[in-house]
Formats: C-alpha cells, structure tokens, sequence
C-alpha cells in the first residue's frame, strides 16, 4: 500500500533531526564541548606556557600566590595612556617581559604594594623587562599622581585609563577579579603568571622568579 501522508507531514522527523542536532553543536560551542573546538589556544603562546612550567619552582614565599599559565593566552592588546596623555597599547611594549599591574588609590592593597613595584622597577628594569602599572582612578585624574609624588615612588612610569577599561579587558578573560590585580607578560604578550591581590615584588622570591622569566639565571645578578 502506498505511503499516502503529504510530503511535508513526512519531513517532520527529518526537521526535529536536523534542529535537535544544530541545537546540540550550538550548545557544545557554548559550553566548550568539542565538536571541532581547539583547547589548544594561541600558537604564539606555546612558549609562555613553557616559561610557566620552568619557573612554577620559583613560585613560593612572598610570591606563592602566583597562578602559573597552563594553556596559551593572548592578553587584549589594552589600551591606556602615558603621563603626558600619548596614547600607549601593551603592544608597544613587545619584546620584553612585563609585569602589568592594576592599582587605584581607592584600593589600600593597591597603595601599600606601590613602594614594591616602584623598588622592582629600580631593581630590573631594562631591555628585557618592565613594570608597566596602569592606574584606573575615574575620577580626579591628579589624585594618583599626587600619591605617587608624596610616596616618593620615582622609578615607575605614569600609566592611567580613567575608564578603567584595561580592567574590564582583563575581566572578560578571567583575569582580573579585585584589585591589585598584575600579569606576568612575556615578550609576545602572553600570559605566564597572573595574581588576583598584593605581592612583595621587592622581595628575593620575586626577584628570582621575574629574572628566571626573563631567561636570566638568579645567580648571575
């Protein structure tokens, strides 16, 4: 006997098919669910993850808050400005490791981990390596200024986005939770290290930790 349903009461079952499987791919896309979705990250960043693991040793006493890299990731290229208003991007900063750091004067942590910054910056600034400290007041742009001027705080150079736009950068990829929030950078802007709150960066630990990702050994500074 012949099939006598219409044609279009028979491609029900096919139409429930196909949006049950489109449905399916779009939630796997959404959740993270294979279907094709590399874990792999960034290519570029394969040698930051690398650098994490070499220097995870190091990631002890005044700096063992330090959350190392396990999958290669790219940071926004942030944008801020200087002292003097210029336009700055963390990609002008390529090929040197960074430490970047995100403070306000509203934030107490922020205030007592300055000096630190300011003495590591003295420390082991230079072709390889800086700290690059971006400040995200919203509202008195001299009030950061004039914190670091009466602290004394001379080395560090005057970084600012008064719409703290950096912070919401690095929030939407899950780095940056609170405040003091800083990411260790390799030289192709990279994550190797990030630490939600304050850290002695002055400290011998860190000192060893930040020369070993540079590539330069503690004991031949």
């Amino acid at each position: 006997m012949l099939d006598k349903k219409p044609a279009a009461t028979r491609r029900i079952p096919l139409v429930i098919a196909t949006v049950a499987i489109g449905g399916l791919a779009g939630f796997a896309a959404l959740y993270g669910f294979g279907l094709g979705r590399s874990p792999s990250g960034d290519p570029v960043c394969r040698s930051a993850v690398a650098t994490a693991q070499k220097i995870a040793p190091l990631a002890h006493g005044e700096v063992a808050a330090l959350t190392m890299a396990t999958a290669p990731l790219k940071l926004p290229d942030l944008a801020f400005e200087d002292a003097d208003g210029r336009p700055k991007k963390l990609s002008d900063f390529r090929g040197k490791t960074l430490l970047v750091n995100l403070w306000a004067t509203w934030c107490v942590p922020c205030r007592k981990e300055m000096p630190a910054l300011d003495e590591l910056q003295g420390k082991l600034s230079g072709p390889n390596f800086e700290v690059v400290a971006i400040n995200i007041d919203t509202r008195d742009p001299d009030k950061p200024k004039t914190f670091l001027k009466e602290a004394n705080l001379t080395r560090l150079g005057y970084f600012s986005d008064q719409k703290a736009k950096v912070f919401q950068d690095l929030k939407a990829i899950g780095r940056a939770l609170g405040m003091p929030t800083s990411v260790l950078v390799d030289p192709q802007g990279c994550e190797i290290a990030t630490i939600a709150g304050p850290a002695e960066w002055a400290s011998e630990d860190a000192l060893k930790l930040i020369r070993a990702a540079t590539g330069k050994a503690a004991a031949s500074l």
